[in-house]
């Protein structure tokens, strides 16, 4: 039974995620093109540049075209078909020349297939992680090839997970299937009314669903009873201070739970200051208790703003598992932080850094395999050619002094890696979690950047606070790491690679909004920018601010 609910939630997560997106466009198709000019089109070797289209629709004959090139999926080409005829042959994994947010998630679920209860594999799983690889972030461009891919892996995919599923279930899914984005109002409504513990068509959801569904109704409470004006403070205020707008600030702390004294009192008493600390560390920020410029930037935030990217999130929730029997991390990028949970209870957390704007951490679950001690730093290309090769020019000594050396060649590029040691890039222990993003969790020597309050400064891999914490949690369970030989290997100066039996699930989540541990909402920078493209896809209408 645990498995049947199970795949449930992972078809209607994909279902839902997929038809978001269904009439983002409505465009006439184009003429089809010449063959001659599709043959050259689907010649091309570059996967990322294999289409020269940059529009949002493509022509109806390259699904045959496609399907020449890999037949083993042309069982689903009816269901293709039919999918695109309806959507007037627009993209559906692509909006605006960008990967939408739910692509990622899809190659994520059909990489992971058993450890989703599927113990069979789907075909061209590692093309459809080539062809994700070879899609830049920067640059604003659609991949006809990948599109489809993406949507015969989609049908694939949701076909192994209803075998199974009774007969009414399977129907009453595919017609939930929406053609149109649904009205923000109505959308709301459609939330609020859902059983509890249950998301779309009663299909069971991860806890951070109902948790944020109940604050979702307190804050579209507070949408129809409060102005929600904005707080008009001219200078940072601290304890002891006196002033007509503290107690406009009250009050709006008072509507929010952080404060629960007298609201008329001009005085900035130590009853504020402590609503104010708990209002900054929900809210991301320092928690010093001074009402200053970014703590009142955050109490004027719109109501609706409020609103949307918590339904956003809500959204999000139900792309996670329902529940875990075991050990795992999570990472929430927005919150830079790793957290470690026993099934649902969380142990502990740390801070982390993930990767920049430019060089995203991608949200993608895998399985911790390896502890790696006094790791190599094997250079990546993009930073051998923008960084060490120039640096290799302007000075012949300049691997020797940054402890690095050659260890041949490839790609007509120098292959380089940084030695062992406590100045290596990576630390003193790596821990690896195979993925065709090259993403793992690291040490670091640049211990400063953790009391930075905004942490994206990585080149996307993620960088652990306390890694010998981390370190000691994973081998807690083999009786030849203890925490004084765990030490021993991080500093020996020589690589050391060790197996874990039983591997360890990692979730990489993107959460703005989440309630912890103590029942309080907490709401993050979007520092991605990828709320309000995923809400432009759900709703239409007044959810816009």
């Amino acid at each position: 039974m645990r498995f049947r609910q199970f795949s449930y939630l992972l078809f209607i997560v994909l279902i839902s995620s997929f038809s978001l997106s269904s009439c983002s466009q409505n465009q006439p198709a184009k003429k089809p093109a010449k063959k001659d000019s599709l043959a050259k089109a689907w010649d091309k070797t570059i996967p990322g540049n294999f289409s020269e289209q940059v529009s949002s629709v493509f022509d109806s004959t390259q699904i045959n075209s496609f399907v020449k090139l890999y037949p083993n999926l042309k069982t689903y080409t009816g269901d293709v078909a039919e999918f695109y005829k309806k959507r007037n042959y627009a993209y559906a994994w692509f909006e605006n020349g960008t990967l939408i947010e739910q692509a990622a998630n899809l190659a994520n679920r059909v990489g992971n297939l058993e450890r989703n209860g599927v113990y069979k594999e789907l075909p061209y799983q590692k093309t459809l992680d080539s062809l994700i690889n070879n899609i830049s972030p920067k640059k604003k461009q659609t991949d006809i090839k990948l599109e489809l891919m993406l949507t015969y892996q989609y049908f694939a995919f949701s076909q192994l997970v209803w075998r199974g599923m009774d007969e009414s279930a399977s129907k009453s899914a595919k017609w939930y299937v929406p053609r149109k984005k649904v009205d923000y109002n109505q959308y709301l409504d459609s939330l609020l009314s859902e059983p509890a513990g249950k998301g779309h068509i009663n299909e069971p959801v991860y806890r951070q669903y109902e948790l944020l569904r109940s604050y979702l109704r307190k804050y579209r409470k507070l949408e129809k009873d409060e102005s929600w004006a904005p707080i008009a403070a001219t200078k940072a205020y601290k304890a002891g201070d006196s002033s007509a707008v503290i107690t406009t600030i009250k009050r709006r702390l008072y509507l929010l739970e952080d404060f629960k004294g007298d609201t008329t009192n001009k005085v900035f008493t130590p009853e504020l200051q402590t609503a104010v600390k708990s209002f900054q560390e929900t809210h991301g920020l320092t928690g010093n208790g001074i009402l200053n410029k970014a703590t009142i930037a955050e109490l004027n935030v719109p109501l609706n703003k409020r609103i949307t990217t918590i339904l956003v999130n809500m959204e999000r929730s139900r792309w996670l598992p329902v529940s875990m029997d075991s050990y795992y991390l999570a990472v929430n990028i927005p919150e830079f932080k790793l957290h470690v949970y026993n099934a649902d209870s969380l142990l502990w957390s740390c801070n982390v850094v993930v990767g920049q704007t430019v060089h995203q951490t991608t949200v993608f679950s895998g399985e911790i395999k390896y502890v790696v001690f006094s790791p190599y730093w094997n250079i990546p290309p993009g930073i051998l050619q923008k960084e060490i090769i120039p640096g290799m020019k302007r000075n012949k000594n300049y691997l020797a002094q940054h402890n690095m050396e050659l260890t041949g060649y490839e790609g007509g590029l120098p292959a380089v890696r940084q030695k062992p040691g406590p100045e290596n890039s990576l630390g003193l222990v790596k821990f690896l979690f195979p993925n065709s993003y090259n993403i793992y969790l690291h040490d670091t020597p640049s211990k400063s950047l953790f009391g930075e309050t905004t942490r994206a400064f990585s080149h996307g891999c993620i960088r652990v606070g306390e890694p010998v914490k981390l370190a000691n949690f994973l081998l807690k369970d083999y009786t030849q790491w203890s925490p004084e030989k765990i030490d021993k290997a991080m500093h020996q100066g020589r690589e050391q690679y060790f197996t874990l039996t039983k591997k360890v699930p990692v979730y990489i989540a993107y959460l703005t909004s989440f309630v912890d541990r103590d029942g309080k909402v907490n709401f993050r920078k979007d520092i991605y920018n990828l709320d309000d493209h995923l809400a432009s896809m759900i709703v239409s209408g007044k959810g816009k601010y």
